[in-house]
C-alpha cells in the first residue's frame, strides 16, 4: 500500500454546531486536531452550519491545490446532500443531483461521502462496546457472547437514511458473530431504546449511541427511555456527572451504556478513508478531468 501524500491538500472537516450546546462542536475540534498533529494535510479546517467558520465562508481561507470536504454526520440526508453542498457552492437550490468532483479555479474540491456510513465506522462502534464494558468490570467483566449489543439513533421518518446507516453498522457486527445478538433502537422509531429489555435474551446489555456528539440525546433523553429517573438525571447533568452510571440494573438486566462515537480517538481513521476513497481515480472523474483539460 502507497504511503498517503496529501501534502498538497487541505481536509475540511464539516459540522452541524449549535448555539445552545457548546459541546456539540468538540468532536470536529478533536478529530481536526488530532489530524494536525499527524501533519498529514497542508491545512485542517472546520466549518459549521450553526457556528462560525459557516459553511458559505469556510474555503475562503483554504488554498491548497486538492480539497477534500468530509462531513462528520452520521447518514446521508438533508444536510449532506443539500444544505452543506448548496452551501459550499457545489449544487444549486434547484439541483437534483450534483457532481462529487468539482473543479474550482486552480483547486479542486472533493466532497466526500459521511463519516457514519463509511465501513470502518463498524471498528469504532465494537470499540466502544468494549471498553466501556472493560472500563467498567463489575461485579465481572461483560463477555461478548453473554451480551445483547444495541446500536442507539435517531431514526425519523423524515429521512429513511437515519434508519438504514444504523441498520448497516448492526448487520455488520451481527454477521461477525461477536455478540449473542445485536440490534438497532431509536429515539423516534421502532424497535424504541427502551425495548432494549425485551428484545434481550441476556441478562448483560451494551448500548452505544450512534451519535457525533454528546448532547441532549446521549446525556439526557436515553438515560430517561433506559429507565433512570428524569430528575436524577439532570441533577447529575447540572453537576457534571455521568448521567448514567456503569453499569445500572433494571428490569433484571445489567446495563453498559456509552459515550457517542464522535470523540473516539478512531473516527480520525475513518475520516482518512473516506478522503482515501475520493482520492481514488474513477472512470467518471477521469471523464470529468479529461473535459476541464480540452477547456483549458
Amino acid at each position: 500500500m502507497t504511503k498517503d501524500n496529501f501534502s498538497d491538500a487541505a481536509l475540511v472537516l464539516i459540522g452541524h454546531g449549535s448555539t445552545l450546546n457548546a459541546e456539540s462542536s468538540a468532536p470536529i475540534y478533536q478529530q481536526a486536531d488530532e489530524l494536525r498533529r499527524r501533519g498529514l494535510f497542508a491545512q485542517v479546517v472546520e466549518g459549521f452550519w450553526k457556528l462560525e467558520p459557516s459553511l458559505c465562508g469556510v474555503l475562503r481561507g483554504v488554498f491548497a491545490p486538492r480539497v477534500f470536504v468530509v462531513p462528520l454526520f452520521i447518514s446521508e440526508g438533508y444536510f449532506t446532500e443539500e444544505v452543506v453542498p448548496r452551501e459550499l457552492g457545489l449544487r444549486a437550490m434547484d439541483q437534483k443531483e450534483f457532481a462529487r468532483v468539482q473543479p474550482r479555479g486552480r483547486q479542486t474540491l472533493h466532497y466526500c461521502g459521511p463519516v457514519g456510513t463509511h465501513d470502518s465506522m463498524t471498528t469504532v462502534l465494537l470499540a466502544r462496546a468494549r471498553e466501556v464494558a472493560e472500563k467498567h468490570p463489575f461485579p465481572r467483566p461483560a463477555k461478548p457472547a453473554e451480551t445483547t449489543l444495541f446500536v442507539a439513533g435517531h431514526g425519523t421518518g423524515g429521512n429513511e437514511n437515519s434508519r438504514k446507516a444504523i441498520e448497516r453498522q448492526v448487520e455488520r457486527i451481527r454477521a461477525l458473530n461477536l455478540y449473542a445478538a445485536v440490534h438497532p433502537a431509536f429515539l423516534e422509531e421502532d424497535p424504541r431504546i427502551a425495548d432494549c429489555y425485551t428484545l434481550a435474551s441476556t441478562k448483560n446489555i451494551i448500548m452505544v449511541p450512534f451519535f457525533i456528539s454528546d448532547g441532549l440525546h446521549s446525556y439526557e433523553q436515553i438515560p430517561v427511555m433506559l429507565g433512570e429517573a428524569e430528575g436524577v438525571v439532570q441533577e447529575r447533568y447540572r453537576s457534571g456527572q455521568p448521567t448514567w452510571r456503569n453499569p445500572t440494573e433494571k428490569r433484571g438486566k445489567r446495563i453498559w451504556y456509552s459515550a457517542g462515537i464522535g470523540t473516539d480517538p478512531r473516527l480520525a481513521d475513518v475520516i482518512l478513508e473516506r478522503v482515501r476513497d475520493a482520492a481514488r481515480p474513477s472512470p467518471e472523474t477521469d471523464a470529468q478531468a479529461s473535459e476541464v483539460e480540452k477547456l483549458d
